[in-house]
């Protein structure tokens, strides 16, 4: 008997190797984000997103039908409007942009599923996440607001309310503004932990939504901290999420493990803008094989315990998985 364990017999070849897999990113669990604006006629690249648009309404349709053809089911959908001011009124307008691009959407295709994102940054004049007292957020004024937001969009057909405002209590306000309203079935897809992170910065491109003055880190947590996530998480779930999420994915494995020891609630990971962003700029340089670091880096996050992902490589990855006849 040999003094050591030959592990490379389940590496020979890929068939060997495909055999003992133990984790797969599937079409299945990805989910495209969608940027829809007003005023524009024709989608626009994002300059720090290479690959990413902003989309007219009249284009949004035909962009979900393309991922639709590549198996992709589920989006995430976030608003530009044309005039903003201070209450984001625009967020829960009936006519608003989100309410418009989920109702075309929804005719078009009535099996996916549409997430909306629900916060005010991208619709308020000073780019934060909630009403403003002075240069403050409070926190109970936006709830208010926030209620407002979440219900027009079920109203306009959203399958899932996401709530990435970082509030405190907005599931629970979110709960029961949509039980009240009589949307009872539509689950809330929390963004339970949101770290004030600097990844976020090629988004606020994307979303037009940067802060005036300050940043978020009263009310988005400090990238340092452990436990408080593991609180973060477990008051969402007791206000009633039916899902949990990590934002950002990539720098935060081992939180998404400790969530996932923690709940049984689907686990979504968010593998946000920066994480995107360094990816397509080193392939661009042919510094990194693009496709290997991809499927890569969210097999990293499938392992860690997430359950879906949230990725702007989610139509790159629905072309790699094809190609490989999954």
């Amino acid at each position: 008997m040999e003094p050591f364990s030959r592990h490379r017999r389940l590496r020979k070849n890929p068939v060997m190797r495909d055999l003992v897999r133990e984790t797969h990113v599937s079409i299945d669990d990805m989910i495209q984000p969608l940027f829809v604006k007003e005023g524009i006629d024709q989608k626009q690249e994002v300059p720090s997103m290479p690959g990413v648009y902003q989309f007219p309404l009249t284009a949004i349709v035909e962009e979900v039908r393309e991922c639709v053809q590549l198996g992709i089911k589920a989006f995430i959908l976030f608003g530009i409007p044309e005039k903003k001011d201070e209450q984001g009124s625009q967020a829960s307008a009936e006519k608003g942009i989100v309410q418009q691009a989920i109702s075309l959407i929804k005719t078009a295709y009535p099996d996916i599923i549409v997430i909306a994102d629900t916060c005010l940054c991208e619709f308020t004049s000073h780019g934060h996440c909630g009403i403003l007292k002075g240069e403050v957020v409070d926190n109970d004024l936006s709830l208010k607001r926030l209620v407002k937001v979440a219900v027009s969009q079920a109203r306009a057909g959203a399958d899932i309310i996401a709530p990435s405002n970082a509030m405190d209590g907005y599931v629970y306000a979110i709960r029961k503004g949509l039980d009240e309203a009589g949307f009872q079935d539509i689950p809330i897809m929390s963004y339970a932990i949101k770290f004030a992170s600097s990844f976020y910065g090629p988004f606020r491109d994307a979303g037009e939504s940067a802060p005036a003055f300050g940043d978020r880190k009263t009310y988005q947590m400090d990238v340092a901290n452990r436990l408080e996530a593991l609180r973060e998480a477990k008051s969402d779930e007791e206000e009633g999420a039916d899902f949990l999420m990590v934002k950002p994915a990539l720098a935060f494995l081992d939180i998404l493990r400790d969530v996932r020891n923690q709940t049984q609630l689907p686990l979504v990971a968010y593998n946000v803008s920066g994480e995107y962003a360094m990816i397509k700029a080193a392939a661009q340089n042919g510094w990194i094989d693009e496709q290997s670091l991809v499927l890569e880096t969210l097999i990293g996050m499938k392992r860690a315990g997430a359950d879906l992902i949230i990725s702007y490589f989610a139509k790159d990855v629905a072309a790699y998985l094809s190609e490989k006849g999954v």
